[in-house]
This record gives structure tokens, sequence and C-alpha cells, in this order.
């Protein structure tokens, strides 16, 4: 069959026709909707995805639009779906395409890579889905399908691997239709080449299938362990007056840029006294007594890509003369409940909001 492309194109668009979930963006050739699900569904499963496609598009409906949204709305409409990194170079992308190609997203995979945040995969998949380029998109679906089929058995977790993969993915793509074969190849490995139970019995490569012919369908695709993820400890001040709190902007570098959460202090182990806060914030030119600070019990766990953290929100009932101390020794502004509902936050923020009753909308 490696000698067939046409064999294994045509099986898959055949396969793909019988069996596609209908998903919004696949019923369109515009650009912009095909990048936004792109970005989207980075990192995201399609039943997590799909919700923020709908909100996005709604809220945005042209790449102008988005390009005119503030930064804070663009991150609050994002929020819960994680690597903001992807929000803020989405935003900056959009503005790059109305600035510098009049609002009109360039038409070949080789000029889509020079947009920020484009990479060779979704380049591929907007050129391919939006403008026929014959291209291949290789995502974690399309290896795991080519390594299974054609028996590779190269480290998909190392970059050097990814030149075998793309040479065996460009034989495949046919030329009339490379916008349904790429569909098909990353929805076989969604649905029917899944990475712990695919279903081999009723697989259209059953006899072809490398891996199922050589009992090695669990074994690949080869992926080497990624660096466990280190614990890390939060311990968040929450400082309240008279039902407000106050909050800071996360600054330019830092993997929650452009979110909201508290004073943070953070420790090398679980267990922060009482007596250690106090200390802090006195240091800092916040003389805090301890009947002020209320000690939490309840832990709240966040999970990041090589982190692991565990956070606690000890809350601070400010007196007036409290007030205007943090104010002047801190850069943390004051914010009602109403507002804090329109703040872009990290889920984690969230979740200790939501809990608190803080949040308007629960």
């Amino acid at each position: 069959m490696s000698n067939n492309p046409s064999y294994f194109s045509q099986t898959l668009i055949n396969w793909y026709n019988r069996n596609k979930r209908n998903l919004p963006w696949r019923a369109t050739t515009n650009p912009y909707h095909i990048w936004l699900s792109e970005v989207i569904l980075q990192q995201t499963r399609v039943n997590q995805g799909l919700p923020y496609y709908l909100k996005f598009t709604e809220a945005y409906p042209t790449v102008q639009t988005l390009a005119a949204a503030p930064d804070d709305e663009v991150l609050r409409l994002w929020q819960g779906l994680g690597y903001y990194s992807r929000a803020r170079n989405m935003h900056h992308t959009a503005k790059q395409i109305v600035q510098e190609y009049g609002g009109n997203f360039p038409g070949s995979y080789s000029e889509l890579l020079k947009l920020k945040g484009v990479g060779n995969y979704t380049a591929a998949a907007i050129a391919a889905f939006a403008f026929k380029e014959q291209v291949a998109v290789l995502d974690g679906n399309v290896f795991r399908v080519l390594s299974r089929v054609f028996g590779i058995s190269d480290d998909i977790a190392v970059p050097s691997s990814r030149k075998v993969f793309q040479l065996q993915a460009d034989q495949l793509v046919p030329a009339d239709e490379p916008d349904t074969y790429n569909q098909a190849i990353m929805e076989f490995g969604a649905i029917q080449c899944t990475p712990i139970m695919p279903d081999c019995l009723f697989c259209p490569f059953q006899q072809t299938c490398s891996a199922f012919t050589h009992g090695l369908v669990q074994e690949l695709p080869v992926k080497s362990k990624a660096k466990a993820a280190r614990p890390r400890y939060f311990h968040y001040l929450v400082f309240e007056w008279q039902g407000q709190y106050y909050m800071r902007k996360r600054l330019e570098g830092d993997i929650w840029q452009g979110l909201y959460d508290f004073y943070l202090h953070e420790s090398p182990d679980k267990t922060l006294e009482t007596e250690a806060i106090l200390n802090e914030l006195n240091a800092a030119g916040i003389p805090v007594q301890p009947d002020q600070l209320l000690i939490p019990k309840k832990e709240f766990k966040h999970i990041l890509s090589h982190q692991k953290i565990t956070a606690k929100f000890h809350l601070i009932k400010l007196s007036n003369r409290l007030k205007d101390i943090v104010e002047q020794e801190t850069r943390l502004g004051l914010y009602s409940s109403e507002k804090i509902d329109e703040l872009p936050k990290p889920v984690l923020i969230s979740n200790y909001l939501k809990d608190a009753k803080i949040l308007v909308h629960l």
C-alpha cells in the first residue's frame, strides 16, 4: 500500500464521507473561520472547543472585528481554554492581517507562515481547507495514523522526526481533493484510530496496517515521555474592602500575561504559617494584624503542561487606613464583583471566585 498513495487517500475519503462529524468549520472555505477553529482546537478537544468557536464567530464575525477588539475582551472570551499565548498571538495576527494584508488572509502556505503564531500545521490547514492547496496537515492524529498504518517507529516527540512523517504525508495528498483528504485523515485519527482503544475490527486498513499485522498497535506511535510536572505552592492574599477586591493585571512575559489575579506569595511548600504572611506584609509596609487574616482550609489544584499548582487563598479584610496603604505600596487595583466578572482570569482564580461566591454570574 505504501507504493499506492491513491488507494490510501481514496479509502480514507470514502471512510470520511460515511463517518464524519458535522462541525461548523467544515462547512466553510472562509479562511478566517478556519483559522479560528484551528487556533482554538490546538491542545483542545472538539467538544470543549466548539462552544468557544461559536462564541468567537458570534462576537467577532470578521477578522476586522477581532482586530479591533480590546485585549481584555478577547482574553475574557478565551477564559477556560488555557494556553493564553494562543489568544494573544491570535489577536496580534488579526491586527497584522488587517494592517499588512488589507484584511485578506494570504492565499498560500508559504505566505501564511509569515503570520505571527501561524506554524506549519495551521498554515497547512488554512491553505488546504480554504484555498485547496496540495499540502499535508500534520497534527497528533495524523502522526498516529501514519505511524501505525505505515509502521513508522520514529519518536514523534523528537523534532527531527517531523521530516520523516512529512515526507510520507506529502506523498498521500491528492491534487484534486487536498481539503477533503486532510479533514479525513485527522477525523480518522480522532474517532477511528484513537490513542488508547482504536477500532481495529472495523478499520478499512486492517489487512494492510503495519501496526495491526505486527501486533504493535499499542506501541505506535513512539513518543518519549515529557518531563514530570514540578509542584508549585501559591498563597494568594485576597485584600477585601467593603465588598470589593484588590487584583492585579499580570505583566508581559508571564504565562498568564494580561490576566488578573491577587497579590501572590509563592512558598517552597504547601503550608504557610500565619506569622510568615504577616511578616511579609509588614516588610512590604502593610501592617496587617492577626485578627484581620482569615486562614483558608481549602486548597485549589491547577495543572499546567509542566507545573502542578496547589493554591490557597487568604482573605484579608482591610480597614480604611490599610486600604490607603495597600494602594500606596502595591500596584493592585480595586474592583467590584461586577467588574471582576468581566475581567479575564486564570481558571484557578475563577474557581476560587465561584467557590467564595464572589462572582456575580455563577
